[in-house]
């Protein structure tokens, strides 16, 4: 006697599509979109959807997580300086100490804890999926993303004429690291100016990034070590402390935009009207 239920190839390929169709259809207004899923994103994710806010975090990469994996020089092992331990404490995640002030947990242990954190609070994703563009409103407020398909971007240009799609929501974030993909999209079209991130400097970096997360330009937040190549700051190696607190500073920065929306307090339904 077979130990699985009958089910065959058409009933899986049917639940994938609606499944995905049904979560992109609702997410095609967000009260935020978060672009990447490494440690600063997933922070500020989890706080946010713990609110009660609508969030959905895009994520180039096939896998969530960035270098939270795999800490420093492939070693699966990360450290946080104090005060960081405490998101360690809050996501239940297992440490020691190296030394006084600093901490040292299991990167694919840390980072599952968060990812499971940002899941059981509510944060959605949107995997293999990059950031395109920006949808700019009044005054040149940003008010959602342009996507696209990350493979699209590297298949020859005349097989691949794939328009992109734009996702709205009152607030992005762009948690995408040194890359700071949301930030040059605005360069590009001459309404910001990044500086670049400077060399690594640890005791340094970490209270400047967190220091300088916030809204950088209208509807538009940055974090992690975006924040590093916005303001010309210090990049600060394989140290995650800085990064988990800056994602925790961009939900409190968030949250008080949202509450300052004229007539808009009240949050984006999580289900889509149907039509």
């Amino acid at each position: 006697m077979p130990l699985f239920k009958p089910v065959s190839e058409k009933d899986v390929t049917r639940a994938i599509i609606d499944g995905f169709l049904k979560q992109f259809r609702e997410y095609a207004e967000s009260d935020v979109i978060i672009v990447g899923a490494g440690p600063s994103g997933l922070i500020a994710g989890r706080d946010l959807a713990s609110k009660g806010y609508k969030v959905l975090i895009s994520e180039r990469n096939n896998y969530l997580g960035g270098g939270f994996w795999i800490g420093g020089y492939l070693m699966n092992k990360l450290t946080v300086r104090a005060p960081g331990e405490k998101v360690l404490d809050e996501l239940g995640v297992p440490y020691e100490e190296a030394k006084p002030g600093l901490f040292m947990a299991d990167g694919p242990h840390a980072c599952s804890k968060l990812i499971a954190a940002a899941c059981d609070a509510g944060v959605k994703f949107a995997s293999l999926t990059m950031c395109d563009d920006v949808l700019l409103r009044e005054g040149n407020r940003v008010a959602g993303v342009v996507v696209n398909w990350t493979p699209v971007s590297a298949m020859p240009r005349e097989i691949t004429c794939v328009d992109p799609v734009g996702l709205e929501a009152k607030v992005v974030i762009d948690a995408t690291g040194h890359d700071a993909c949301v930030l040059k999209r605005l360069e590009d079209r001459g309404l910001l100016k990044t500086i670049g991130f400077g060399a690594m400097w640890v005791e340094a970096s970490e209270d400047l990034i967190v220091e300088h997360t916030g809204e950088i330009h209208p509807g538009l937040v940055v974090c992690g070590m975006a924040v590093s190549t916005a303001y010309g700051l210090p990049r600060m190696g394989p140290t995650f402390g800085g990064m988990l607190l800056s994602g925790k500073r961009a939900a409190e920065v968030v949250t008080k935009i949202l509450e300052k929306e004229p007539g808009e307090k009240k949050k984006t339904p999580l289900k889509a009207e149907l039509v």
